[in-house]
């Protein structure tokens, strides 16, 4: 469809943003001028005032940088094939580059100042606003090397960085997909026909797609091993020269969350897999399989409902799925709608896939793709969930404490989608509907918080390994992750010999000790909407001033624990298994 063939009402506003393009290039021109102005603060930093009035310009700044990429970047998806959104995009970029050379000397010059001046700064009212960005630069003071030690780092980064590179290259571009046979038809793999081949109804389109990704890995398995070796090595020696006793400590600490959340996680998920196992036991029994795979785990095992609805009765379905979050937010999505915050449908050379994007002083804008779907449906709901977090912080916080870290970014999104799924499960009657939205929560459950925890467990093991030298090869790598994966999926499927190098085709490993954010976020986001479903107006009232207005004023723990969440300890990691447990008796019940 083309895009000039969609209704208006179905298409986002950018005028929101500028007007113009002509309105951008004429406060791209001026920006650019106003650039080098931080530099007139460099060496001046340990005067209060100068301290303030920089703080002040480098807000402004971003703010209409900010406003500057933003609409590029939207105008550039609209069709990623216009010249002139491409433009755009690639100069708001490059603005960004140059003024990020500029501002540079900010972070270190503040690192610098001796512990009086830190905490005078900390304490003094005028510079309220600043106090938890300066508490983060004197909390990371003692892991600063000295500056020609850190210019040394620096110029390892392109180094460092290369190992994402390369495994870029081997999973997008070198890995030599064979052809397969599906429904009479021989197709090349790629990774995206790879992910409908597993949800195939037909078990042996799984099959054939499932050993053709594992032919092609292997061919190349040597190398990948050794690419991702040299990665953990590289994780290890910048943790050990930074001071960290290790990897996983240098990552949670850089995220200010205490390094107990992480094994707390690993440990109290690891330890409660029997559902999980009961779960991959009824997959078996209800697809009729006298053996189940692992290619069988991503096949719906309800084919007699699916949730196929047009959008407008999608987003209606959605407000009633959220209105326990109170009248105010539904008033909300329905701004977002009415005031052409969201982009529809999927047109011509328009990105793919979906999100939700804040503009300071503006209003979040949300991409999709809607056709119809099940996954669609609740996709309305998740990138609602990152607008109202970004709209209610963007009104809450000044610009330096709005923008939330990437620990809690998935909770609000994920809020969404259980009270939707909760509010649906409430009301639908038909059975083999309440099957299908049963199968779908539990499988939520099973690749977010499950299959995350196994992969942040593989990341320990491997890290912890190379730490105590002993080496990465592609036998110690599979033969730890095939123990996790038969530890996680339990004796009731048949842990194919592919699945062992499974490991080898992970991208979020490159980024080490991330996907346990996945985890962390969906157990946040089940432990939040119990509460709302149960005490009410008293739990709506907490999550919007203390979460979702927060932004990043305090650490991202501290700001889950204000919401009664408390990632130390056990029990939201018990609220949310117990939810899987329950949601698994139901659904044993209709099977």
């Amino acid at each position: 469809m083309k895009r000039s063939e969609v209704n208006e009402r179905d298409i986002w506003r950018t005028e929101d943003i500028f007007g113009s393009v002509a309105e951008w290039e004429k406060e791209f021109s001026e920006l650019n001028k106003t650039l080098p102005g931080i530099l007139q603060f460099k060496g001046k930093l340990g005067d209060k005032y100068e301290f303030l009035a920089c703080m002040e310009f480098n807000s402004s700044v971003c703010q209409r940088l900010e406003r500057l990429y933003c609409y590029a970047h939207l105008k550039h998806d609209e069709n990623s094939a216009d010249e002139t959104g491409l433009g755009l995009f690639s100069r708001a970029q490059d603005m960004y580059m140059h003024y990020s050379t500029y501002e540079s000397f900010v972070t270190p010059e503040l690192g610098k100042l001796d512990e009086v001046t830190l905490s005078a700064y900390m304490n003094d009212p005028e510079l309220a606003t600043y106090k938890y960005m300066l508490s983060e630069i004197r909390r990371s003071k003692k892991h600063i090397l000295s500056a020609e030690e850190e210019r040394i780092l620096a110029l390892g980064q392109t180094a460092f960085s290369g190992f994402t590179s390369v495994f870029g290259m081997i999973n997008n571009v070198d890995l030599p997909f064979p052809k397969v046979d599906i429904d009479g038809k021989k197709v090349k793999l790629t990774h995206g026909l790879y992910a409908q081949c597993l949800a195939s109804p037909n078990a042996l389109v799984r099959k054939k797609a499932f050993e053709g990704m594992y032919k092609a890995l292997g061919s190349l398995i040597n190398t990948i091993a050794a690419n991702y070796a040299a990665s953990v090595a590289k994780d290890n020696f910048l943790a050990t020269a930074r001071g960290y006793k290790s990897a996983v400590e240098k990552s949670t600490d850089n995220d200010n969350v205490p390094g107990e959340v992480y094994t707390k996680l690993v440990k109290t998920v690891g330890a409660h897999l029997e559902p999980v196992h009961r779960y991959v036991a009824l997959r078996k029994k209800a697809l009729g399989a006298d053996k189940l795979h692992m290619y069988d785990l991503y096949t719906s095992i309800v084919r007699e409902a699916d949730l196929k609805l047009p959008f407008e009765q999608a987003f209606e379905l959605v407000l009633k799925g959220l209105a326990p979050m109170g009248e105010e937010y539904v008033g909300l999505l329905k701004t977002a709608r009415e005031n052409r915050w969201i982009d529809v449908y999927e047109t011509e050379n328009k990105r793919s896939g979906a999100y939700s994007m804040g503009v300071t002083g503006v209003h979040p804008y949300v991409l999709l793709n809607y056709s119809s779907t099940a996954h669609d449906v609740f996709t309305i709901a998740h990138e609602l969930g990152h607008s109202m977090h970004s709209y209610y912080s963007d009104k809450a916080q000044d610009y330096v404490n709005e923008d939330y870290s990437i620990f809690v970014a998935e909770v609000a999104s994920t809020v969404n989608e259980v009270l939707l799924l909760k509010h649906m499960l409430s009301s639908e009657k038909d059975p083999a509907m309440r099957k299908f939205l049963l199968s779908y929560y539990l499988d939520m459950f099973r690749t977010t918080l499950f299959r995350q925890t196994m992969f942040a467990e593989f990341e320990l093991k491997s890290h912890a390994m190379a730490q105590e030298g002993k080496p990465l090869t592609v036998e110690s790598l599979s033969r730890e992750y095939l123990k996790l994966n038969k530890k996680y999926y339990g004796p009731d499927v048949v842990h194919d010999k592919q699945i062992r190098l499974e490991w080898a085709r992970i991208p979020h490993f490159y980024s080490a000790f991330y996907v346990y954010k996945y985890a962390t976020g969906i157990t946040s986001a089940v432990n939040i909407a119990h509460s709302i479903l149960t005490e009410g107006e008293s739990a709506v009232k907490r999550y919007k001033e203390k979460f979702l207005s927060a932004g990043g004023s305090k650490s991202p723990y501290d700001i889950l624990c204000d919401v009664g969440v408390d990632l130390k300890t056990d029990e939201p990691y018990m609220v949310a298994m117990d939810e899987f447990a329950k949601t698994l008796a139901m659904l044993e019940e209709l099977i």
